[in-house]
């Protein structure tokens, strides 16, 4: 049986749910059930008490999440607590299996967020858009970068799955994240928190509700994370790897002059400082590859060596196998606590700072308008030396490399980066009921500057004082004249490439849900997107392009000056079996905007991509609400996918590594089952329960690989099929937690347990690699004890607790680098093809790549007041 009749047989599995649940014998099942006597409470426990209904926002408007006909996730502020989730970098364990989260690279400073098989590989670029839309408090954050700062005082983070073009808009094909503040409550009271643990972690918090004033309630809150590094760095005053140092400040003003108008103002500011995860050298040569191979055909393999990569036609290379550099330690199995050899490591900067002021009028019982009006900025400075002697550029012995030797003697790439973004979004809503007709109507506006340079300098001498003994010195780096508008990251480099970019978007959209009956529920909706995005590639490869034209018409340089029109389409129906039975089946669009690649000296562009969903799911409180099963089943067809190339580009100065992005023809399938599970057969005890299968299938991709000679001149071409793979997606993935409150004690004091383990498979971390880094499984817990009384009034209390993260100490390789292990695996040509380049400068070393964080654990306290 195929993998497509499986799902497709599992979309009509569901569809036959939904059919099966509008018959009388099932509606009256469900009637009984709902009916029955709740489970004896358990001493001191109230009787009966059910699973909680959650309120979620996804239809711009406040909905019962079983009642709302999306896929959603939700967190509370609770379920953050006993995950101790402190940044969303700590979502990454697998809390909503469908959502997966990354760093870019080893870099805390920027994350890789995905939902549904939705994950681009690299985002990073000032002109390339995430997949997956990432809202605080209704405003869209156009960057990935900044990402990670500290969490402030969250009420909700609500998951979003599947395509949410309409309402969301573009770059959402993926879904949503969206996190809600809470808000002043105008009624003095708060809390300071605290919290020491392992690994030098300490934070605090402090959150401060004033009382109203005038109509005026004021809310303050202020955060600081901290860790020393995972692994230390032997070099002498620089910086380990794996720390970071947050801090942040929020304040909300809420103001209510008359009855129906509320405006809340908020104010944000954070800057996190990190050091990137350490990149070990995971294993050497494990392809086989031999040095100074024969390339008698683009695809032959050299006698004796099965130097090929798996899941690519990339054989029959020339290149160098690399010795390791004396002291170099190859793990693949455990994480590194102190690096094998010392480099220059400094800390990255993240600053992020907003303003933002939603505006609600309810003008009638009938309408409410909203003004959604934010001004964010991000600056970054990012300093990433985390692959050491564990990535080419290494030097092999020669009696040349001394004190005062050549070029080729250094090593340790350090790279090195300034972004500064800025973003206008202004957004209009109305939104209301009309008879039977529940509606939101709106205007979008969005305006997007982002720059950045980057620089790459070997940071590392090595003096050879016998081909098995080496001395290892930092080299004296960026000392060169620098442009005005370079920031102080790359200040002094040689500049790899500088781009700036200008993106604007404007949108109108609308939907409208008929409520036809008490239980039939019919949704259209759409969205029409302008989007116009000029870029310009500044610098590429220490060449100037304004002061050098002539090299830049020679390299294919164009400027970015594009424009994109979309209209995103919604369709729902949803049916009420009864007050505990709901089911709905969707089709849903979204897109992704496209953009050009700042890392090709070209300035490559591409298109838009776009996705097609079609989904059934049936949502169900059973039992008295002491269980609730929610499913869904989906297909996505997704054209004109971003695939991202690791490539060495020719250019009028040379060859030079890159990352290309191109659209791979064909649709791209993507094929899924969710299920959420939540059941609380006593009082005291709540078991959660999520599943996601997520099956992709990229069409394959003609590559054309070219043979050159010596002097440079193509020698023959052949054209094979390339397979790619969509990064981060594990097949299967699963999370459980078991939540379970012991009798009261102390005079009130409750007792808590919490304990979630998380699985994902094995999964790709490259478009064209099938390497796939290490299945994952991780196990949090966290024992309370709440409710401690004070005294000087109910509402002071203490909470303290003893918390661990990764409890089992599982260690394993999140993300694997397979591009050091075979020589001359590069791609280059004309705009708009991929041609693979076998030339006799590649080198070979082996994978590397980084390790999750090891287990963390630690005390914590919280006094409410």
């Amino acid at each position: 049986m195929t993998l497509a009749h499986t799902l497709r047989t599992g979309l009509l599995a569901g569809a036959g749910v939904l059919a099966l649940a509008s018959t009388p014998a099932f509606a009256a099942a469900a009637e009984a059930a709902a009916t029955e006597a709740a489970p004896a409470p358990a001493a001191g426990l109230p009787d009966g008490v059910p699973i909680e209904e959650i309120v979620v926002t996804a239809t711009k408007r406040e909905t019962n999440l079983q009642k709302t006909p999306i896929s959603i996730s939700v967190m509370s502020a609770e379920t953050i607590r006993e995950r101790r989730v402190q940044s969303l970098l700590d979502l990454a364990d697998g809390g909503v299996p469908s959502l997966r989260v990354a760093t870019f690279e080893a870099r805390q400073s920027a994350l890789t967020i995905g939902i549904r098989g939705i994950v681009p590989l690299d985002a990073n670029q000032p002109a390339r858009e995430q997949g997956v839309g990432i809202y605080i408090d209704g405003v869209y954050l156009g960057r990935q970068h900044g990402l990670n700062t500290g969490l402030f005082d969250i009420e909700r983070v609500e998951v979003l799955k599947g395509p949410q073009g309409t309402l969301f808009g573009r770059n959402t094909e993926g879904g949503a994240l969206s996190l809600v503040s809470k808000a002043p409550t105008g009624e003095f009271g708060g809390s300071i928190d605290g919290s020491i643990g392992n690994i030098g972690s300490r934070s605090a918090a402090i959150h401060l509700n004033l009382p109203e004033v005038k109509g005026f309630s004021i809310k303050l809150d202020g955060v600081y994370q901290h860790q020393d590094p995972v692994t230390k760095n032997p070099l002498q005053g620089q910086e380990g790897w794996g720390l970071f140092d947050r801090k942040g400040f929020r304040a909300a003003v809420r103001w209510k002059p008359v009855d129906g108008i509320t405006n809340d103002f908020t104010y944000d500011v954070a800057r996190d400082e990190n050091t990137p995860f350490y990149s070990q050298l995971l294993n050497y040569n494990p392809n086989n590859c031999l040095s100074g191979g024969t390339n008698a055909s683009p695809l032959a393999i050299p006698a004796g060596s099965t130097c090929t990569t798996p899941g690519t036609a990339f054989v029959g290379t020339q290149g160098t196998v690399r010795s390791l550099l004396p002291g170099v330690e190859v793990n693949g199995d455990t994480l590194m606590r102190t690096a094998d050899i010392g480099v220059p490591q400094r800390r990255s900067f993240d600053e992020t700072h907003g303003f933002t002021n939603v505006l609600k009028w309810k003008i009638s019982p009938e309408v409410e308008l909203r003004s959604i009006t934010a001004w964010r900025g991000v600056d970054v400075q990012q300093w990433d030396n985390s692959g050491g002697a564990h990535r080419v550029p290494v030097v092999n012995y020669t009696p040349a490399c001394t004190t005062n030797g050549p070029a080729s003697c250094t090593f340790s790439r350090y790279s090195l980066a300034d972004l500064r973004q800025r973003q206008f979004s202004q957004e209009l809503q109305a939104v209301g009921t009309i008879g039977s007709v529940d509606y939101v109507a709106g205007l979008y506006y969005f305006n997007e500057h982002v720059s950045d340079t980057a620089a790459t300098p070997n940071s590392m001498r090595v003096i050879y004082n016998t081909p098995t003994q080496a001395t290892y010195v930092p080299t004296t780096f960026c000392t060169a004249d620098t442009p005005e508008f370079v920031g102080k990251a790359v200040n002094g480099c040689s500049i790899d490439r500088a781009s700036q970019v200008r993106s604007k978007s404007y949108a109108v959209f609308g939907q409208a849900t008929w409520n036809a009956t008490e239980q039939l529920h019919i949704t259209v909706g759409g969205r029409y997107t302008w989007d116009e995005k000029q870029g310009q590639l500044i610098y590429s490869r220490g060449v100037d392009y304004r002061t050098n034209p002539t090299i830049a018409a020679q390299n294919g340089y164009a400027p970015l000056d594009k424009k994109w029109r979309r209209f995103n389409p919604l369709v729902t129906i949803a049916y009420d079996f009864n007050n505990e039975v709901h089911g709905y089946a969707k089709y849903a669009t979204g897109y992704r905007a496209g953009g050009a690649s700042s890392r090709t000296s070209d300035y490559r562009a591409f298109n838009p991509e776009d996705v097609k969903s079609y989904e059934v799911g049936v949502k169900a409180d059973l039992f008295n609400r002491h269980a609730r099963f929610n499913l869904a089943a989906y297909m996505m067809d997704r054209t004109g996918s971003q695939v991202d190339l690791s490539t060495i580009q020719p250019t009028a100065t040379g060859n030079f590594n890159n990352l290309v992005t191109f659209n791979a023809p064909g649709t791209t399938k993507i094929r899924g089952i969710e299920a959420d599970l939540t059941v609380k057969p006593v009082n005291n005890l709540t078991m959660n329960f999520s599943y996601a299968y997520t099956y992709t299938d990229i069409p394959l991709v003609p590559v054309t690989y070219t043979q050159f000679s010596s002097t440079g001149a193509p020698l023959n071409s052949t054209t094979v099929l390339q397979k790619f793979y969509i990064v981060y997606t594990p097949r299967n993935a699963a999370s459980a937690s078991v939540d379970y409150d012991l009798p009261e004690i102390l005079g009130g004091a409750r007792p808590k347990l919490h304990v979630d383990a998380n699985y994902a498979q094995a999964t790709q971390t490259f478009d064209q690699f099938a390497t796939k880094a290490d299945a994952s499984f991780i196990v949090n817990a966290r024992l309370s004890l709440l409710d401690i009384g004070l005294g000087g009034g109910a509402a002071n209390k203490l909470n303290i607790g003893l918390w661990s993260r990764n409890v089992f100490n599982n260690q394993l390789v999140y993300r694997r680098d397979p591009s050091n292990s075979l020589p001359a695996v590069q791609t280059s040509g004309p705009a708009g093809t991929n041609v693979v380049v076998i030339g006799n400068n590649g080198s070979v070393l082996g994978d590397y790549g980084n390790f999750n964080m090891p287990r963390t654990f630690g005390f914590d306290a919280s006094i409410k007041f």
